[in-house]
């Protein structure tokens, strides 16, 4: 049975985990921006957190098809199951579908998030330890 501070923690490191998750992945897509055939992934933030609250278990597995392929986020990330290519970008001749402005863009907002999402945890503790200490 998980104890009050496992309850109270266990959303926010959630969070925190996708949202560095995801950051790596808009990470691999601008390093990937001159790639040809690389296609733009994304991580469905909002579905990876609900399964995720919800204990539910994850989708299918990327598959790879050659032994040189890596797996995003391992198999043991249930969140790479939420991963897909990004629509509606525009492949270009050589086949890559990186949008360099909109990856920095959702870069910049997932950043911003992540340390709104600290500053809630931060605040949280703060909170706790001055319940414990009466300060």
């Amino acid at each position: 049975m998980p104890s009050a501070l496992d309850q109270a923690f266990a959303p926010l490191q959630t969070a925190l985990n996708l949202r560095g998750y995801r950051q790596q992945l808009l990470a691999a897509n601008m390093a990937n921006a001159n790639t040809p055939h690389y296609k733009a992934v994304d991580l469905d933030f909002s579905a990876a957190l609900r399964s995720a609250l919800h204990g539910q278990a994850a989708g299918l597995p990327l598959k790879v098809e050659q032994s040189r392929q890596m797996t995003v986020g391992g198999a043991s990330n249930p969140a790479a199951s939420f991963v897909a290519y990004q629509a509606g970008n525009t492949v270009r001749l050589d086949g890559n579908s990186v949008d360099m402005s909109r990856e920095q863009a959702s870069f910049q907002k997932n950043s911003i998030q992540y340390e709104a999402d600290l500053t809630f945890l931060t605040g949280k503790i703060k909170m706790l330890t001055s319940a414990i200490t009466g300060n």
